[in-house]
């Protein structure tokens, strides 16, 4: 599977996320000749544990998450952050967790965009939005490169794409940045080869430090 790298949107202090920065994103992305072919979505569950007994909590971790995405329809991926664990399950594992009413949907959130093509490269524009709402709570970047595999391999490669992305968008003087915080896959047992456990475990983690970062801070 390609290689990806997901990259938040950090406000300027005192700023937040609106669509007007989202719609200079992408303008961005066409200033590269990036085509547009198609759309993307993925979707993040926060599960909690529906204790009938609280004595039992110990025995169940305090919350994990759940992402599903558009480019596997019949996967369902979960992470265990505490303990630093992915899983890949069948999605009919949602009606097996529906019927054993053992964990509980806390907040849902949906990654939606566009998804362009740059040569060897293609960017997800993506915007998150709560479950059931319209309201822009974060943007995202994804970087893919399709000729490469191995995490090892294509880091320079990424660097130099990241670094060149982050300069066309610094001439729009948006009030924010990107940032890119690569996690350290080798922490959840996964190897060098890319998978679709690496982009949920980036999903996670951009996830938690777009939610830090889209605070309003003074």
């Amino acid at each position: 599977m390609p290689i990806r790298c997901i990259l938040h949107w950090q406000p300027s202090q005192g700023t937040m996320v609106n669509s007007q920065i989202l719609n200079e994103i992408s303008q961005c992305v066409e200033s590269l000749n990036g085509v547009k072919e198609g759309r993307c979505k993925a979707s993040l569950t926060f599960y909690r544990p529906n204790l009938r007994d609280p004595s039992t909590a110990i025995d169940f971790p305090r919350d994990f998450l759940g992402i599903s995405m558009l480019e596997q329809p019949n996967k369902y991926y979960f992470i265990i952050r505490g303990q630093k664990i992915v899983l890949e399950a069948d999605y009919s594992i949602l009606t097996i967790m529906e019927k054993l009413q053992s964990y509980k949907s806390k907040v849902a959130l949906h990654f939606e965009g566009a998804l362009y093509k740059l040569g060897d490269f293609q960017i997800r524009v993506i915007k998150v939005v709560p479950n059931q709402a319209e309201s822009l709570r974060g943007i995202m970047i994804e970087i893919e490169y399709l000729p490469i595999s191995s995490v090892e391999k294509s880091k320079h490669i990424m660097e130099d794409f990241i670094d060149l992305w982050k300069e066309v968008v610094s001439k729009k003087s948006l009030a924010g940045q990107f940032v890119h915080t690569e996690p350290n896959y080798a922490e959840y047992g996964l190897s060098d080869n890319y998978t679709s456990q690496h982009t949920a475990v980036q999903y996670a983690a951009a996830l938690a430090q777009l939610i830090q970062s889209s605070q309003p801070r003074n």
